[in-house]
């Protein structure tokens, strides 16, 4: 390989005739580039894509950049994505980018990966074996891409990186969702990206148009577009091409006919001083690029044909074995193509590529049908013969892509299978779907004795090994289809997964031999599809799962079915039944000793355990579950034992455990790259913080989690806790807006009580602060409707207090009167079909008594300095400050206790200014300013207990005796007849009322009075 490497360095070295050494226009493109290197050095991360059409300019405006980069002293890195075929090479441009950083920084990336070299060796195999990291879980291409983005943010910490990826338009799906992930989420390090792409050739269809469009999205990234030429610019080119004046006849001619594309302005005059002239450029623009080609010996035009066909980068050894031509003979036809400036050697490689894609795909186009047959036939034979002529990342996909365009099945179908177990070692999920498609178009034309030999290679999760011996059992169809279901699952695409598994479920319909466990495995597929996409809850799919494994021998797919039974149970109905599903999915799976299996069901089983009361022991079994999982290295149901620990902590009330966990789980999904995980636990931790009053933080982390979560459930999440702190804070059309977005996240189709109850209680919450009584209502009665299951009380208490406080004050508004003894009666339902199993649901339990008793005006400041009591111990100073000023109304009611309740007002207003309770702090101050209590504790400020009969709000006696009759629904005609006055006297009255009180309408003026007891006779 020394040798070839050495001929490749020679070739570098010879001169070419028709690039411009002068780099032409595109100073303002090349300054936007400098600029970012400047920003990004500074310590802000730049990101670039680059557009125009083929031969434009691309290429040399990113030569021209990489050079002042590295003037600069950054360290650039270049990767392309590679066409070969029909198949993209998963992540070449990263792995070729990564390679290049390896190389220049041994030691850096060496430790900038450390820790991680098992997963990072699907990008780069050059770190080691990533068999050891092998997983099949639906975060293992999140947590590669998460340990890739700090990868380089980590080498670009104490230096300036400059990524470049260019012909994104032929990049595979992974480089695809890999760039865009590396896009959104890259936040620091002294990095650039640049991206280039055929503008021309993102037709409607094209797979990179959606990505641009949601690049588009965002604005931190600058899209540069390449024009073409002006006829000023094309006069510097081919002054620099010829160095040499041209004449201004040749300039116009060469303008006219390239329409000033700078390639086929360096075709046209290349052409011209072959001696063929310039030729024409309407629907002969292949011939165009070939006049160079055809100008060469033969034997430099057959090695361009073998190159054309090999990919976009041919290695020398596997093109000397496919050319079969002498070395001498090699190297003549070689140094010919360079110096026609055809080809050139790769730099820091030992193969060679076309200097322009164009006259690649020209040369190719050219090929008969035979011919190409021969040349796949011709490499697949060689890669066989001599596997070490590529890159180990590169062999199968290559193999399998020669094997299938030489149009030989007996060997593409062997060939595409083992590629497809290659991509999915790399969590290529995309690239494995497309070849698995790919096999079974090859499955029919293979001759059946090659299919008889095949062995099934791999499985996926927990299907069936075909329920034999797999060392003498050929691979079937139905083992594609399943491997195929769970790529399509894993990259994303959920329709074609559905529709694969139903493909699958129609063929075993129509089988004679009967195999319930395949059957079982594909519908307890379809369920967990069916519930992803929105199309149902799944039940009937795990259903029929389950009655086609009832009375079969303990198997994992048996053990798979009972565990999915449980989990839909846990989070939709979790009774009696989903424990002893769980209880069973646990014991089947140690039978069949599926561990993974076994510590899933366990982590449901302890989830169920706590909804149904036991809980020190449902959270002594999830902790096991979490310490054995993080022992084993299953980092992805580790998470999960977080996620649920961290829910079923604050379901009991538990807070600052809570968050002391989560920030445990957050650690460990950071470094394991478990992206979605990570959104769970910041869901569930945003909970928490909000229940100990740290709001700020809270709406902090719910922010994050917007930005950063990729599916659907945890922003609803971050919706739903932005909703309830915007309520809370008085922010109605705050609150509006993220109880909208929730509820377009989470649909009607599949209504898990989790999801369900808190946005109809924070829905409700917003009604009763807007006073839409009449909604508040209706949500509280759809809510008693559908009931509560075990384990929904901490959704459900919230909700109940928020009806029974608006209806409580709302009493004595005759608007209000009409349908509250229903909804108290609806309130009592909900009571009892509540727990209240830890002391925070207790405290609820409390307070909803006596705001049911002040809703019927038989409140006492006994009972409310026991709601007092209960919240006090429990570090939940929101709801405890609620209480206190309830409690200190009812003592001023009361009367007597005059200092107790200035400083419980002071107390609660403390906390209301603190967590930003605008609400509940007016409330406050109301209530002090109606007794006169000054809520600081400066003597000087201190105001004298009033007078009986006095009013704080200034009313005069006649004005209290309106508001009186406002509050009971009078017109003023009908004030004025009551009080002997005028009716314009009374609207006078009615508008002083509004102004003392600050509000802006009777209902509002009569709801106040009856809150602060305006209008109550002192005791």
């Amino acid at each position: 390989m020394s040798d070839q490497r050495g001929a490749c360095a020679m070739l570098g070295a010879v001169e070419t005739r028709s690039v411009s050494p002068v780099f032409v226009g595109r100073a303002g493109e090349l300054t936007a580039l400098t600029e970012a290197l400047s920003r990004a050095t500074a310590g802000e991360p730049q990101a670039l894509l680059v557009a125009g059409e083929a031969g434009v300019g691309k290429t040399r405006l990113v030569e021209e950049f990489r050079d002042a980069a590295c003037a600069a002293g950054a360290v650039v890195a270049l990767g392309g994505c590679v066409e070969l075929g029909a198949d993209g090479l998963p992540f070449a441009p990263f792995s070729t980018a990564l390679r290049t950083l390896r190389r220049h920084l041994p030691e850096e990336l060496s430790a900038a990966a450390d820790g991680h070299e098992g997963e990072l060796a699907r990008l780069l195999p050059e770190l080691g074996d990533p068999g050891g990291a092998d997983s099949g879980d639906e975060d293992a291409t999140a947590r590669l891409f998460e340990l890739t983005v700090r990868l380089l943010e980590r080498l670009a910490a104490d230096r300036t990186l400059v990524l470049v990826l260019e012909d994104l338009h032929w990049a595979d799906t992974s480089t695809r969702h890999l760039l865009t992930y590396l896009l959104r989420t890259l936040r620091r390090g002294r990095i650039v990206v640049v991206a280039t792409y055929r503008a021309d050739d993102i037709h409607r269809r094209h797979p990179l148009r959606p990505l641009l469009a949601e690049l588009d999205r965002m604005r931190t990234i600058r899209r540069i577009e390449l024009s073409r030429f002006t006829r000023t610019e094309v006069h510097r080119q081919l002054t620099g091409i010829l160095a040499a004046e041209p004449a201004p006849g040749l300039v116009d001619e060469i303008f006219d006919r390239s329409d000033g594309n700078a390639f086929f302005v360096e075709e046209l005059i290349a052409s011209q001083t072959c001696g063929e002239g310039i030729a024409p450029l309407s629907d002969s623009l292949r011939d165009l690029l070939l006049v160079r080609v055809e100008a060469l010996p033969e034997d430099a035009q057959r090695v361009a044909r073998i190159i054309a066909e090999g990919g976009s980068t041919v290695e020398h050894g596997l093109l000397a074995a496919v050319s079969r031509l002498a070395e001498d003979d090699l190297i003549a036809a070689l140094r010919a193509a360079v110096g026609a400036n055809l080809l050139l050697a790769v730099p820091d490689g030992d193969g060679y590529r076309f200097r322009h894609s164009l006259v690649r795909e020209a040369v190719s186009d050219d090929l008969l049908p035979g011919e190409r047959s021969r040349l796949n036939r011709r490499y697949a034979e060689a890669l066989e013969a001599d596997p070490g002529l590529v890159r180990p990342d590169e062999r199968a996909t290559r193999l399998a892509t020669y094997w299938y365009h030489a149009h030989d099945p007996a060997k593409a179908l062997p060939a595409v299978l083992d590629a497809s177990v290659a991509t999915r070692k790399r969590h290529a999920y995309a690239e494995q779907l497309r070849l698995l498609e790919r096999a079974m178009e090859l499955w029919d034309e293979a001759p059946a004795e090659v299919r008889a030999g095949l062995r099934p290679m791999d499985y996926a999760e927990s299907y069936p090994p075909c329920g034999c011996d797999p060392e003498t059992t050929p691979l079937r169809h139905l083992d594609l289809l399943a491997e195929a279901a769970v790529a399509a699952r894993l990259c994303g695409e959920r329709e074609r997964a559905l529709k694969i598994g139903k493909t699958a479920l129609r063929l075993l319909d129509g089988d004679e031999d009967h195999d319930p466990l395949r059957a079982a495995w594909f519908w307890a597929e379809k369920a967990r599809l069916q519930s992803n996409l929105g199309r149902g809850d799944g039940w009937a799919e795990i259903s029929r799962a389950q009655e086609l494994v009832k009375g079969l021998p303990p198997s994992a797919v048996h053990a798979t079915v009972l565990a999915g039974a449980a989990g839909w149970g846990m989070l939709r109905n979790p009774g009696p039944d989903s424990l002893a599903a769980a209880e069973r999915a646990v014991e089947y799976a140690r039978l069949v000793k599926a561990e993974a299996t076994e510590l899933n069901a366990r982590l449901t089983l302890g989830t169920i355990m706590v909804a149904a009361g036991e809980r020190e022991a449902g959270l002594a079994e999830m902790h096991a579950v979490r310490e054995r999982t993080t022992a084993l290295g299953q980092f992805h149901e580790a998470a999960r034992a977080h996620i649920n620990l961290v829910s079923a902590l604050e379901s009991l009330g538990r807070s600052a455990e809570a968050v002391a966990l989560s920030d445990a789980g957050l650690e460990l999904t950071r470094a394991r790259g478990l992206v979605e995980s990570c959104s769970w636990i910041r869901g569930n931790r945003a909970e928490s913080l909000f229940s100990l009053g740290r709001w700020d933080e809270a709406r902090a982390e719910a922010e994050r989690l917007l930005s950063s979560a990729t599916s659907t459930k945890p922003r609803g999440s971050a919706h739903l806790r932005l909703a309830q702190i915007a309520v809370a804070r008085g922010e109605t059309a705050t609150a509006a807006r993220h109880l909208d977005e929730a509820r377009a996240v989470y649909g009607t189709r599949d209504p898990i009580p989790q999801y369900t109850l808190p946005l109809a209680g924070i829905d409700l919450a917003a009604a009763a602060a807007e006073g839409r009584l009449a909604d508040v209502r209706a949500r509280l009665a759809a809510a008693a409707e559908s009931g509560f299951p075990p384990g929904t009380h901490r959704y459900g208490w919230p909700l109940v207090l928020a009806a029974v406080t608006a209806e409580a004050d709302s009493r004595g508004l005759p608007a209000a009167e009409e349908g509250r003894a229903e909804a108290l009666a609806a309130v009592r339902r909900c009571v009892r079909a509540l727990a209240a199993p830890a002391p925070v649901w207790a405290a609820h339990a409390a307070q909803v008594s006596e705001e049911l008793a002040r809703a019927e005006g038989r409140e006492t400041a006994a009972r409310w300095t026991e709601t007092v009591e209960a919240w006090t111990p429990l570090d939940q100073p929101y709801p405890l400050a609620r209480a206190r000023h309830r409690l200190a109304d009812a003592l001023l009611t009361e009367g007597g206790r005059r200092e107790e309740a200035t400083a419980l007002l002071r107390q609660a207003h403390a906390t209301a200014i603190a967590l930003g309770a605008r609400p509940l702090r007016e409330d406050v101050e109301l209530l002090a300013a109606r007794a006169r209590i000054p809520l600081t504790a400066d003597p000087a400020a201190a105001a004298p207990e009033p007078e009986p009969h006095a009013d704080a709000f200034g009313l005069t006696p006649r004005e209290q005796d309106v508001l009186r009759l406002v509050a009971a629904g009078r017109t003023n005609r009908q004030i004025a007849e009551e009080l002997f006055i005028s009716p314009k006297t009374a609207s006078v009255h009615v508008s002083n009322i509004l102004a003392k009180l600050g509000v802006s309408g009777r209902g509002e003026a009569a709801a106040m009075a009856h809150r602060l007891h305006l209008l109550d006779t002192p005791r």
